[in-house]
């Protein structure tokens, strides 16, 4: 499944040029951009197993670093500290990765 088929590729576009510039991608404002946020808990959960790019069931800090690009393949890849901070405001129980229903409260708060 394609993000295209849940997101809009204008909205996905415009979410994608917001943070061109190296450490300007925050997470809360590109799912605003993208249209995330105004989506169902299952859309959302959807989307979750697209960036879970292993099928673990989590995304760890190596996924993260290329989210950008899980949505655009030309996009850039996040910065060390964009990917962390990304981590931190997401990984309520401190293990180290998001799992899905973290994901859907970061994305749905």
């Amino acid at each position: 499944m394609a993000l295209s088929s849940i997101l809009s590729a204008d909205a996905i576009d415009s979410a994608i040029k917001d943070c061109q510039a190296p450490d300007s991608f925050t997470p809360r404002k590109f799912f605003q951009l993208c249209g995330l946020t105004k989506k169902s808990a299952m859309d959302v959960k959807k989307v979750f197993g697209i960036l879970d790019n292993d099928a673990s069931g989590f995304i760890e800090e190596n996924e993260l670093k290329f989210f950008l690009q899980r949505f655009c393949p030309g996009a850039r890849v996040l910065t060390d500290t964009e990917t962390k901070d990304f981590l931190c405001a997401a990984d309520d129980d401190s293990d180290g990765r998001i799992g899905a229903e973290e994901f859907q409260a970061m994305v749905l708060s």
